[in-house]
């Protein structure tokens, strides 16, 4: 359709792990995370920080449960 962005993806709490709706991550940014519809495959496990979105290391992930989410 013109006119839609195609902002694709879905929102995944950072304390919970489980899927949330775009209204509940849009409204708590600190602690949900945007996943995107990307296929870029890489291996292992990686950590990302729900307060920026960056990833971060496997200590720090590990160290701040509620605030980051394991992608693997």
């Amino acid at each position: 359709m013109a006119g839609k962005k195609g902002g694709g993806g879905h929102f995944r709490s950072a304390i919970s792990g489980r899927f949330v709706t775009t209204g509940h991550g849009k409204a708590s940014p600190r602690t949900t995370v945007h996943e995107s519809n990307s296929s870029g495959a890489s291996s292992g496990a990686h950590f990302r920080s729900a307060i920026s979105g960056r990833y971060v290391t496997t200590a720090h992930g590990k160290a701040s449960p509620r605030t980051t989410v394991r992608e693997s």
